[in-house]
């Protein structure tokens, strides 16, 4: 899950992830700049594929189909976690 940004807007996150295939991991993103009604994107990406869109948020809680789990984004949307 490499960091990305679009409209100027800034994002802060391990620019990395690897886990062991069928083990669960968090990983949590910082976009502090986000204005607006900008939606909070994640997007997957493994060795030698393009990104691949998982989920867009707005604010709360929402469950992402593939991968199974869960996308939670902050009240200000100034933080998220997958």
């Amino acid at each position: 899950f490499p960091a990305a940004a679009a409209g100027g807007a800034q994002v802060q996150q391990q620019p990395t992830v690897e886990t062991p295939e069928g083990t669960g991991i968090n990983i949590n993103c910082s976009h502090p700049n986000i204005q607006g009604n900008m939606n909070v994107q994640w997007y997957r990406q493994l060795p030698d594929q393009a990104p691949h869109h998982i989920v867009t948020g707005f604010t709360g809680d929402k469950p992402v189909q593939v991968p199974p789990g869960r996308l939670w984004v902050s009240a200000d949307r100034r933080s998220s976690a997958l």
